[in-house]
């Protein structure tokens, strides 16, 4: 059974994303970005309440931008999804969630070390240039099954 329901054309949109996202991390940092996108979408807490499918957790807007630095900038549209990239996002939705991306709802790009918390939230870890972190403990247990 998938972590969250979804459609074929979720599959495409989400991959535009890890792609557009994290493409110089490599399928594994590509991964973890798909990890942030389905935990939004199973969390219901914090800043992600409401959100019932792909496209509201990718066109998700908060203080007036999007969540997402590819739609901010509009670059999630510039290439298509390839194979490599739908079927990771696929794995992301059917099952794949590990450290430190497994119970992340944010990441971003410092440019610098990364910072032990991001507004208010704890690091869980990082992988090449993204920094992911973590709800804090007891303030949204929904990320922390299925």
């Amino acid at each position: 059974m998938p972590r969250v329901s979804y459609r074929n054309s979720d599959v495409d949109l989400m991959a535009r994303m890890m792609r557009a996202e994290a493409e110089g991390e490599g399928k594994q940092g590509m991964l973890y970005v798909g990890n942030v996108i389905v935990n939004r979408l199973k969390a219901n807490c914090l800043d992600f309440k409401n959100l019932r499918s792909i496209p509201q957790v990718i066109f998700h807007v908060q203080g007036g931008n999007y969540s997402f630095e590819a739609v901010q900038k509009g670059n999630v549209f510039y290439n298509r999804a390839r194979t490599v990239e739908k079927r990771l996002a696929k794995q992301n939705l059917d099952y794949w969630r590990q450290h430190p991306g497994k119970y992340a709802l944010w990441y971003f790009n410092p440019y610098a070390p990364c910072p032990p918390t991001w507004y208010g939230q704890p690091f869980a870890g990082q992988f090449k240039q993204h920094c992911y972190y973590e709800p804090k403990p007891g303030t949204c247990d929904t990320v922390y099954s299925g």
